[in-house]
């Protein structure tokens, strides 16, 4: 009855997650959508965004239609600045320019060229007495200008006329001719303008379309993966047709798993070629890779935990237990599609660090008090095995502990390597090898799956790891050879009839 529960509610929250109508996500296309300007020093500011940009690639014929296709390019769309009525008021409506918004873009590298700090001063805007010593203008961002590049930093003016509440910016794409990772400001220096809203949106283009540069190796990532799930289920589902007479109820959790993993890496590719060509995300694509992956990580975890307490191997069920792993399962993947909804959203709409620290936070405890009860259960089963002697299975498990050790080890040392690399690099500087964090993740549980498959591959001989009620667990023949013969079997059967009223007593009281 409590399993019956816990199932309506998983597929409850996986409804409410597919099919609730949540608008597209913008994604390389960032909207803003009346947002205010926070205050800095004496400047007020707000962030557009910022993109791993590579260099545009050079066109032998720029005006043929495939030119567009080779530029990386960042380009202002409608972007309007709408200030109070009382400070429109202010102003007299004879004038040209009551005010200016200025768009900066600047490399990464270049971010000390901002403000007065190469003028020994903690300011941003340019103030009377910097003015005065000609070092800027009067009410402007100082910017100090690449001596090898003079352009950059990028400044883009955008004026207030008369007592007008509105100003919008004209059309302007500014192509991208070095790579690096990229960051847009919105700012001005009069107090006056205080209030002021920002709407519209800029467009952010890569040479090879509208990933952002971080993202674009792991859609060829997911391709490839899709590719070793599709091998991996291949010769998967050609053992299970040869030994279909031969299989155990753990080779259709096996199955299904491979099923979901192969799902999951083919979604999250369409979703990034789909991003990649239209420069948007739509949340339903999105929340059908996002649920995907979920559901196959709380899978295989759940997989991982039944195996290491020998589920059909020492165990015919899992008895009183199983409402307790069902229940962990759906505490996981909750907090895990919470997760991965903010991380992808993130991507683009940079959440904060608080938001994002709150929800990995759970995730973390969970995948600890999942580890701990994976070893916990395998430390018993190899005991059991050990006291009942008996060999094959308990060869098979210790290979399966070292395999699942090894994968714990190498998990532990990449995320002291994750968080050395976050702290590291704050800026995002490092961006073109950011992909390589998801990406292990993602082979190291493909390898366990692969390693799984090896050790419980459907075979002719299925008593060597399989649940044997009518002579008890204690028997020796799973460590007989394929090609033993009947007189082999009888004697090593005869080994073990001492033991065998014990063992039964003891799964009675299991």
């Amino acid at each position: 009855m409590a399993q019956g529960k816990l199932c309506t509610w998983i597929l409850l929250i996986i409804s409410i997650s597919l099919f609730s109508p949540i608008p597209s996500v913008d994604a390389s296309i960032h909207e803003y959508r009346k947002e205010s300007f926070s205050q800095k020093s004496n400047a007020f500011f707000f962030h557009g965004g910022r993109e791993g940009l590579h260099a545009s690639k050079p066109q032998i014929t720029p005006s043929s239609p495939s030119a567009e296709k080779g530029k990386s390019f960042i380009r202002f769309d409608s972007v309007t600045f709408v200030r109070t009525k009382e400070s429109a008021l202010k102003k007299n409506e004879m004038q040209q320019n009551t005010g200016v918004v200025e768009a900066i873009i600047l490399e990464v590298k270049d971010r000390e060229r901002i403000g007065g700090a190469f003028l020994k001063s903690d300011v941003i805007c340019c103030n009377r007495s910097l003015s005065e010593s000609d070092s800027c203008k009067l009410g402007e961002v100082i910017i100090h200008k690449n001596p090898d590049n003079f352009d950059w930093p990028k400044r883009i003016k955008t004026f207030f006329e008369g007592n007008k509440e509105e100003a919008t910016m004209v059309i302007e794409e500014i192509e991208i001719n070095s790579t690096g990772m990229y960051y847009l400001y919105f700012m001005f220096c009069d107090p006056e303008l205080s209030g002021t809203l920002i709407k519209g949106r800029t467009v952010w283009k890569n040479p090879n379309g509208y990933l952002p540069g971080k993202m674009a190796p792991l859609m060829t990532f997911f391709g490839i993966m899709s590719l070793a799930y599709l091998l991996l289920g291949l010769g998967w589902f050609l053992k299970f047709v040869q030994f279909w007479k031969d299989v155990i109820q753990l080779h259709y959790h096996i199955t299904v798993v491979i099923a979901l993993g192969m799902c999951e890496m083919a979604i999250w590719y369409f979703e990034y070629a789909n991003f990649n060509s239209t420069g948007r995300r739509p949340m339903g694509i999105t929340s059908w890779a996002v649920t995907f992956s979920s559901v196959k990580k709380t899978v295989s975890r759940l997989l991982l935990l039944v195996v290491s307490m020998g589920y059909g191997v020492v165990r015919p069920t899992l008895g009183g237990i199983t409402s307790r792993v069902l229940l962990l399962g759906l505490i996981y993947f909750v907090a895990t599609e919470a997760l991965e909804l903010v991380g992808n959203l993130g991507n683009i709409n940079d959440f904060s660090g608080k938001t994002n620290l709150f929800l990995f936070l759970p995730v973390a405890c969970l995948d600890a008090w999942f580890i701990l009860w994976i070893f916990s259960s395998l430390s018993k089963t190899l005991e059991k095995l050990q006291m009942r002697r008996n060999m094959a299975k308990l060869e098979l498990y210790r290979n399966f502990t070292n395999a699942l050790a090894v994968s714990v080890l190498l998990s532990i040392a990449w995320i002291g390597f994750e968080l050395y690399f976050n702290a590291a690099d704050p800026l995002g500087e490092l961006w073109q090898i950011a992909w390589i964090i998801p990406a292990f993740w993602n082979l190291i549980s493909y390898t366990l799956l692969v390693v799984i498959c090896i050790l419980w591959s459907p075979s002719r001989n299925p008593t060597r790891y399989a649940y044997m009620e009518e002579t008890g667990e204690d028997s020796d023949e799973e460590g007989i050879a394929l090609t033993s013969g009947a007189g082999d079997v009888e004697r090593k059967e005869r080994k073990v009839s001492s033991v065998i009223g014990e063992v039964l007593e003891e799964d009675k009281r299991e």
